[in-house]
């Protein structure tokens, strides 16, 4: 990476993964964790889904991305990336915001910018696991 290009930072959550997205001018490289996307990523369709803000906003070979994922498996890393991606291409278009054909009304439209909630509920006391309770024996 030059030193004189703009670097976007997007930081992505998802499931107990954490993933920071770093974001400039490129080929339309994407690296996670030091290794080639498609590498990384066993399925192809975390691949794909990862890079579904690019599709949507036609930057699959504007820019190259590194991203450092941890935490959680391969689906929740997957989201944390897509999101982190969401957050740089929102930081990158921030001056075009209020128009109409702005990155933040595509994503939006989409369903990218939202952080998805849902993630592992805890085990409570008594119980096998969150809400799994131990089989009950008449006799």
């Amino acid at each position: 990476m030059a030193k004189d290009k703009k670097v976007y930072i997007g930081t992505g959550r998802r499931k107990s993964s954490v993933a920071q997205v770093k974001m400039y001018s490129g080929k339309g490289k994407i690296i996670v964790n030091g290794i080639d996307v498609n590498e990384f990523f066993p399925d192809k369709t975390n691949v794909m889904d990862l890079k579904q803000p690019l599709v949507v906003t036609n930057n699959e070979e504007t820019f190259d991305i590194e991203v450092k994922v941890n935490g959680g498996g391969y689906s929740g890393q997957t989201g944390a990336t897509r999101l982190g991606i969401t957050r740089a291409l929102l930081e990158y278009d921030k001056p075009n915001e209020e128009n109409e054909d702005s990155y933040r009304k595509i994503l939006k439209r989409a369903g990218f910018v939202t952080r998805d909630p849902r993630s592992k509920e805890r085990k409570k006391p008594g119980l096998k696991a969150a809400r799994r309770a131990p089989q009950f024996s008449k006799r």
